[in-house]
């Protein structure tokens, strides 16, 4: 039962457990349930035990004026379902609501929660003592983004965490990448909406299997040595009658005016941030995750949406804050409070936000005036560099500049470079099909635009599917078309992606310092009339540097001058026109020398054999 001091906290809207003192729990001489519902007249627990039975399981309401009704039930067993019912103050109407807090939920489309125990016996010591460091800004970070319902089916139904566990550690492996995204797992009561539409902030959603098998994704994830984060949704809620909107009969967790508290583009309803209650549930959500679940990282969703009073609304449709600007003050103080929080108990994990705007320091401390979040999705370079590739190579000359801009804002925040699964939705076609030319043209450019990517300053996410260049659009109904990755240009991009990874794993210069300009150095930025761009990344110590440099044309380029910073040998370390991957096979023989011949401002050059349609990267191995 919640002490006072809890509902103290919760009052004060700093409260991050509040899953101790709210939902359902196994206690001496019962189940004790407690919910916030200040404007009830009325609250009953009803569910399997009782028959649903109106009026059985009557909870009282706390003389101390927090909104709190709790009660203590007998007979209550181990997975049952259960649901509030609530008589509100406004009219007297009856409303029958999940459990806000509720750890557990039947699966969709029934909407009761359920009585459950969160007992798991953890395996991944190791990985904990150690994430601290996987999770570091200098560290390599190649996060594969997937949904759970569509990446891999049996008999076309849902494999369960369990199962998924397995055969994702193993791929994941295989491939090299570091970390796991998660698309929403939080309960969702429409499938489509992949999970964006949450009602069930403290539960996973029911369709994978119980809380236990999505702890031990988790723990087995850990244990293969892959980090696990989650896509959040602090922003919006949906409208479902047994959610959190109009909870007790009053908008509750939901802005009253719909000026504030509904959201046009999504159809749903926004949170009062401003309301301490309810800044104290989104924090305790967040911290609900890294500690019952051991979740590296969270990502938050439409960070924008919540910043700004007037996203996605014309003039007269939104109220203006105190100073009569359009930031919500609210919102960016519960952002700043929720990374505090998460930061303060949890150090060695990472927050990231997507935030599609230009909102000056996302990913600095909230000390300096910052938002608090440790990294950022770089939606500006996602847009510009897909215009840019979506090109024919004739008119690229003409769109340089989309290609080289990011360099210009790249360390003003800690980025990650996201080709997410927005961008192969709604008519936006695959990855593949976004790419100019015939087939093996197509092909050639995303792999250059791959190793173009993992070369730039950032860390990397990539949308499942796009690995293996899958041919159509994604689709949360079905899984991946993994037929494809048997014929030769899908098994080649597979085997680029494998490469590729150990390679940006490997180089100390391709990740340790991603968000200042001491690991960039453009070699040739301005080579618009040939679609080349050549760039070298340094890192910490005695790594040596690395060369990338992408041809973005067709046409293959003999006795290429690229000026260098140090003269000796530059060893070929990986090139995506190589045979394996279907390329053409055009290459540097292994290493080459370099001449005293200046270019690009610098005194010494390599000549190279440049590929067509290509990224290139060499090792500088020394003086020779």
């Amino acid at each position: 039962m919640p002490s006072d001091q809890d509902v103290y906290l919760f009052r004060e809207g700093t409260n991050a457990n509040l899953h101790r003192m709210l939902g359902c729990h196994f206690v001496e001489h019962g189940v004790s349930f407690a919910v916030w519902a200040p404007n009830a007249a009325a609250v009953s627990v009803i569910g399997d035990w009782n028959g649903w039975e109106p009026g059985a399981g009557a909870l009282w309401p706390r003389t101390d004026g927090s909104g709190i009704w709790e009660g203590v039930l007998q007979g209550v067993q181990h997975g049952q379902a259960y649901k509030y019912r609530i008589t509100s103050n406004e009219g007297g109407r009856i409303l029958e609501k999940a459990d806000p807090v509720g750890f557990y939920c039947e699966s969709p489309p029934a909407t009761a929660s359920r009585v459950w125990s969160l007992d798991y016996e953890w395996q991944d010591t190791a990985w904990m003592s150690s994430r601290g460091a996987r999770n570091g800004l200098d560290s390599p970070m190649v996060i594969y983004e997937a949904h759970l319902g569509s990446w891999r089916r049996k008999d076309g139904d849902f494999l369960n965490y369990r199962e998924l566990a397995h055969q994702l550690a193993d791929y994941l492996n295989d491939l090299g990448f570091t970390h796991v995204e998660l698309m929403p797992i939080t309960e969702h009561p429409f499938y489509g909406s992949w999970g964006y539409q949450t009602t069930g902030y403290f539960a996973p959603t029911a369709r994978y299997g119980t809380p236990q098998d999505l702890m031990y994704f988790i723990d087995y994830l850990h244990q293969r040595g892959i980090g696990v984060i989650l896509d959040w949704v602090p922003s919006h809620f949906p409208n479902d009658a047994h959610g959190l909107i109009d909870f007790d009969g009053t908008h509750l967790y939901e802005h009253s005016d719909p000026r504030q508290g509904f959201h046009p583009e999504w159809n749903s309803a926004i949170f009062n941030y401003g309301r301490n209650e309810v800044r104290s549930f989104l924090i305790s959500s967040a911290l609900f995750w890294f500690g019952k679940y051991h979740i590296d990282g969270i990502r938050v969703d439409a960070v924008a949406s919540m910043l700004y009073l007037d996203y996605a609304r014309k003039t007269g449709e939104w109220i203006p804050n105190r100073h009569g600007g359009r930031e919500n003050l609210e919102a960016i103080n519960f952002l700043r409070t929720l990374n505090e929080a998460v930061y303060r108990d949890h150090p060695d994990a990472t927050m990231i936000a997507e935030e599609s705007t230009a909102w000056p320091m996302v990913s600095r401390p909230t000390t300096m005036g910052g938002l608090g979040f440790g990294m950022k999705w770089n939606m500006g370079w996602m847009h510009d560099t897909l215009e840019y590739i979506k090109q024919d190579p004739v008119f690229r000359k003409y769109h340089h500049g989309q290609l080289t801009f990011s360099l210009i804002y790249a360390f003003n925040e800690n980025f990650v470079l996201p080709l997410s699964h927005d961008e192969v939705v709604y008519g936006k076609g695959s990855m593949i099909g976004k790419m100019p030319g015939d087939d093996w043209q197509m092909f050639a450019n995303l792999r250059a635009l791959y190793g173009y990517m993992w070369g730039h300053p950032g860390k990397k996410l990539l949308f499942m599917g796009a690995e293996f260049a899958q041919r159509r659009e994604w689709t949360h109904e079905g899984e991946l078309e993994w037929w494809v990755t048997a014929l030769p240009e899908h098994a080649g991009m597979l085997q680029w992606m494998r490469d590729l990874n150990r390679v940006y794993r490997m180089e100390g210069a391709l990740h340790q310092i991603d968000f200042s300009p001491e690991g960039f150095e453009w070699m040739d930025a301005g080579n618009a009339e040939q679609s080349v761009v050549a760039f070298v990344r340094k890192g910490l110590g005695d790594a040596a540097p690395v060369l990338v440099i992408t041809n973005f044309t067709p046409v293959p380029r003999q006795n290429f001058l690229v000026g260098i910073p140090n003269r000796g040998v530059w060893r070929e370390i990986i090139n995506s026109d190589a045979r394996d991957y279907g390329g053409s096979g055009w290459g540097n023989l292994g290493s080459v020398e370099s001449v005293p011949i200046g270019a690009h401002g610098r005194t010494d050059s390599l000549n190279l054999n440049l590929p067509p349609l290509a990224t290139v990267m060499l090792r500088w191995e020394g003086h020779g």
